[in-house]
């Protein structure tokens, strides 16, 4: 069995990474799958999302080794989320710190890759990485690092700086660093067919991107209420749309 990495990024913030990044991490672990969620954000909201509290794990992931002592102490960072076949790598804003550590030991591009790499054959399905908007050279290190790359893009006017951003960053790093992932899909969303903006913005996506386009994740305030209760959304409300919306990204996942 091979462990795949999937990647969600954006170079703007608000647009749902993290609720994405926790969404699609319990919807796999409910199809069979072994997850370990890498809370590469400075926020540390998975752990907050999940229940649980912010610890400088990702700090020591970036700037360790890879001995076996190191590899046991990293390994020991790996926390229980309480959901069968998710466990989770926790980050806190220590890991700003971690980017100053990167560029002074002039670490490859390949450096995250390597990192996580010891954790291939620990019968993981999927690693799943939650990245901040811009954290230096470290969203570019785990975009690289990833087989797959999913684009969280709010439905609103301002958010295509962010998407053309990061869509630019992942081009550059498969024509001059050999990267040899793929985007998976862009993924609408805060979608809002009541509003003009929202509509307006979903069709313009659609026909500049429409080969690449993920089924929408539709605005709702239990998405916000789940989060602030440590919960996911299959956990608050199992039968509402975005639970369905999230189910049926999952689904789409495991077919790449």
């Amino acid at each position: 069995m091979s462990t795949r990495i999937i990647c969600i990024a954006n170079q703007k913030g608000g647009v749902g990474k993290t609720t994405t990044a926790v969404s699609l991490a319990h919807g796999l672990t409910q199809k069979g799958k072994q997850v370990l969620l890498i809370d590469l954000d400075p926020q540390g909201q998975c752990a907050t999302a999940l229940g649980r509290s912010p610890e400088p794990g990702v700090f020591y992931l970036l700037t360790m080794g890879h001995t076996l002592q190191e590899t046991a102490f990293l390994k020991s960072w790996v926390r229980l989320s309480g959901r069968e076949g998710l466990y989770l790598f926790p980050g806190d804003q220590q890991t700003m710190a971690a980017q100053t550590v990167l560029n002074a030991q002039d670490q490859p591009i390949s450096a995250i890759r390597q990192s996580v790499s010891r954790f291939f054959r620990e019968g993981l399905h999927y690693i799943i990485f939650d990245t901040a908007p811009s954290v230096g050279g470290i969203q570019e290190r785990a975009v690289w690092a990833s087989d797959l790359v999913i684009v969280p893009t709010a439905t609103e006017f301002l958010s295509a700086d962010g998407l053309g951003k990061v869509l630019r960053m992942m081009s550059i790093l498969q024509e001059r660093k050999n990267w040899r992932g793929n985007l998976l899909g862009i993924l609408p969303t805060f979608f809002d067919e009541q509003t003009r903006e929202s509509k307006a913005t979903m069709e313009n996506l659609q026909e500049k991107f429409d080969a690449s386009m993920l089924q929408p994740i539709h605005r709702s305030t239990l998405l916000r209420e789940c989060a602030a209760e440590g919960k996911t959304i299959f956990e608050f409300d199992p039968l509402c749309r975005a639970a369905k919306e999230y189910q049926a990204l999952a689904q789409h996942v495991m077919k790449f």
